[in-house]
């Protein structure tokens, strides 16, 4: 096995993705797989008015930092409201869900390299917008 080599880049050179499970919302992976790190990935997502993601799983847990906005996020029978500066941690396969209430609403979000799949939840009352 190579060296592993140190990566610097600047956020904004990263391309932005739809996530098309969400509304009004992109994702950049800032460090990943493909720039060589071997453990974790870390993500922002940007979500605009409107904007959030369905209940949904994932195989994978997730630590996050809003960087900026307002919005509710239920994590299992949680439901709670962050913004910029808050931290929150999602176990793996904890239903959650995000709702934008101040726009835009961007967060870090990193993950373990490893396999995961999303899954789409039914529709709970609670998760539409206020």
């Amino acid at each position: 096995m190579g060296e592993q080599q140190a990566r610097v880049k600047k956020s904004a050179s990263v391309d932005k993705q739809e996530v098309v499970a969400g509304a009004a919302t992109e994702m950049q992976m800032l460090i990943g797989p493909d720039d060589g790190a071997p453990n974790f990935a870390m993500r922002r997502f940007i979500m605009g008015e409107g904007g959030g993601m369905p209940r949904h799983t994932n195989e994978v847990e997730h630590v996050q930092y809003v960087l900026k906005g307002r919005a509710r996020i239920g994590i299992a029978e949680q439901i709670l409201e962050v913004e910029s500066g808050d931290v929150a941690y999602i176990p793996a396969r904890q239903p959650h869900f995000y709702v934008v209430l101040e726009a835009p609403f961007e967060f870090l979000c990193m993950v373990p390299n490893t396999e995961d799949e999303i899954r789409i939840l039914e529709d709970r009352e609670q998760d539409a917008p206020e």
